[in-house]
């Protein structure tokens, strides 16, 4: 059966943030005379909108990245919904980084008010879609052992999907197992929290040292009854006796500039802005020393200018210099230890201490990022410029994804208090042993009881644990761009099979197409131009203006 025989149904296969933006970015272009288009959204966690990453049960101490006054995720009028700022009940200072849970609760209401508009029938089914399969220009999936369609349009964003666990980790579990030992996961952090009040005392590992590990500590102290006070951490005795938290470079990210006044400094003006712009499309079709030239050009000067007005002593070579080193081995630049990061990145962002070349390129990157993916993701680019972009704005996450300061103070406050160890944060030789791992460093050894792993997957296709994404790798519908890239995709996100050709009307959003697009870790980003491009192709494939 044929597209052009069927009424337009689409099913969606995820219902977070990103499938939000996208249905509002759909239905914005419907209007309000037309018959409600049919949507069919599965995902088996209950609150439509926010998904897992902003669960609006999750415990309050797990705090989103942003400040309150960069939170731009405006409704569209249709709606009705006001925005974040007006729909809290108390309105949190500029400088706030508000709950996790706060936000997944507005996007669940968000939701909620674009069901209510009239403008899509939209059904949700609370099962997991296990399988994809085309009937002509058609699609069909199959959940709960039934198969549901046929569907013009799917849309896949799955955000973060089951994965296989990695060599180590699946190495780690069969121990814990073996031994009665404890491998946790971060999240949800309320079932962590649950876990860990049977911890007191004892010796818990973190692996990992981003953005997870910060949430992790707060479940582990905050959580048990500790409590922060005027910079330092006042134990409630039912915390762990001491926590071990360690990375691959054992450095923890850089906090982000501590006021509205501070983040100011690093903005850039429209000139500056306009040549990263017109350099970022460019590079996006180049060649990686082209593309390197092409964004060097556009980084040098605004960050030259930034530092001289703080007062730094740099030039030309300095800089340069460090964007060389950063675009050929990304993330290697730190020279100091953990805990002289720590304190290193701290002054920079209360403004204490004049800020670093690494840091001012992350601030001044962050400040891009819509730039960056209007530029990156509408482009076709050759696989190994993707590899050099998606490398350099993954590893300058150090700096511009990095969490608020008052985050970092904790860290720091846990050091003091002699609940927190950085002595083994790089890469220390890990041993198995009868009472559970032993970590050894410079520093000396100590061994951990409790495992508790705060690594994010990559979006690596050949790790999947999903059997609908796995059959279409399988079929060849679904390929990477790259050996360290994920899934190839149109600019409409329309899937590209491993022949080069487009199944009508089956697309991917999200960062499972990392190398198609850029920065999409991002909850901008799900209410962004993707999202927008993909609703514009929908409604022109309806109308049979495009070619699929």
């Amino acid at each position: 059966m044929g597209r052009d025989m069927v009424e337009t149904r689409i099913a969606v296969v995820g219902m977070g943030p990103r499938s939000l933006g996208a249905l509002e970015a759909l239905a914005a272009r419907l209007g309000n005379d037309a018959a409600p288009l049919s949507v069919d959204c599965y995902d088996p966690f209950p609150a439509c909108g926010a998904g897992p990453n902003f669960d609006p049960e999750e415990l309050d101490l797990c705090r989103l990245n942003i400040p309150m006054r960069d939170i731009d995720i405006r409704p569209p009028e249709f709606t009705g919904c006001s925005t974040f700022a007006e729909w809290l009940a108390d309105t949190p200072h500029p400088d706030v980084f508000p709950a996790r849970a706060d936000l997944g609760r507005y996007l669940e209401a968000r939701y909620n008010a674009l069901r209510r508009s009239g403008r899509l029938a939209i059904t949700h089914l609370p099962t997991i879609a296990t399988e994809l399969k085309q009937e002509g220009d058609l699609w069909m999936l199959r959940a709960d052992d039934a198969w549901h369609g046929p569907y013009t349009e799917v849309l896949l964003s799955v955000g973060q999907p089951q994965v296989q666990p990695d060599e180590q980790l699946a190495e780690w579990q069969q121990h814990a197992s073996a031994e009665g030992r404890t491998v946790a996961q971060a999240y949800p952090a309320r079932r962590l929290a649950e876990e860990a009040a049977g911890w007191t005392g004892r010796t818990v590992a973190i692996r990992g040292l981003a953005l997870s590990a910060f949430d992790v500590l707060r479940v582990l102290t905050t959580a048990q009854g500790g409590r922060f006070e005027e910079g330092q951490y006042i134990a409630s005795g039912q915390e762990p006796a001491q926590i071990v938290p360690f990375s691959l470079d054992g450095l923890p990210p850089f906090p982000k500039p501590e006021t509205e006044a501070l983040d100011a400094r690093f903005n850039l003006s429209a000139a500056e802005t306009e040549l990263f712009s017109t350099n970022i499309q460019a590079a996006a079709i180049a060649n990686p020393e082209q593309a390197r030239t092409l964004l060097t050009e556009a980084l040098v000067s605004p960050v030259i200018r930034i530092l001289t007005e703080f007062g730094a002593e740099t030039d030309f070579s300095a800089v340069f210099a460090w964007l060389e080193t950063e675009f050929s081995d990304p993330g290697t630049q730190e020279t100091e230890g953990p805990v002289e990061t720590l304190k290193t990145g701290i002054a920079m962002a209360e403004g204490a201490a004049t800020p670093s070349v690494g840091y001012t390129v992350g601030q001044v990157w962050r400040k891009w990022q819509d730039q960056l993916r209007s530029g990156y993701n509408p482009a076709k680019t050759q696989p190994d410029t993707a590899d050099l972009i998606v490398a350099f704005d993954e590893g300058l996450k150090r700096y511009s994804y990095g969490p608020p300061v008052s985050s970092s103070r904790e860290l720091a406050a846990l050091i003091e208090a002699g609940i927190v160890t950085l002595d083994h944060a790089a890469d220390p030789d890990i041993a198995l042993t009868e009472g559970g791992w032993t970590l050894t460093s410079d520093q000396g050894s100590v061994e951990a009881d409790v495992m508790i792993d705060a690594v994010i997957a990559s979006p690596d296709l050949s790790i999947l644990r999903s059997s609908l994404l796995n059959g279409l790798v399988d079929e060849g519908k679904l390929c990477p761009i790259s050996e360290s890239l994920a899934a190839e995709t149109a600019a409409d996100a329309q899937i590209i099979a491993q022949d080069g050709t487009r199944s009508p009307g089956l697309c991917l959003l999200g960062r499972l197409a990392l190398g198609s697009v850029v920065a999409a870790d991002s909850l901008h980003d799900c209410f962004g131009a993707a999202s927008h491009r993909w609703a514009q192709d929908v409604v022109e494939r309806m109308e049979g203006k495009v070619e699929t």
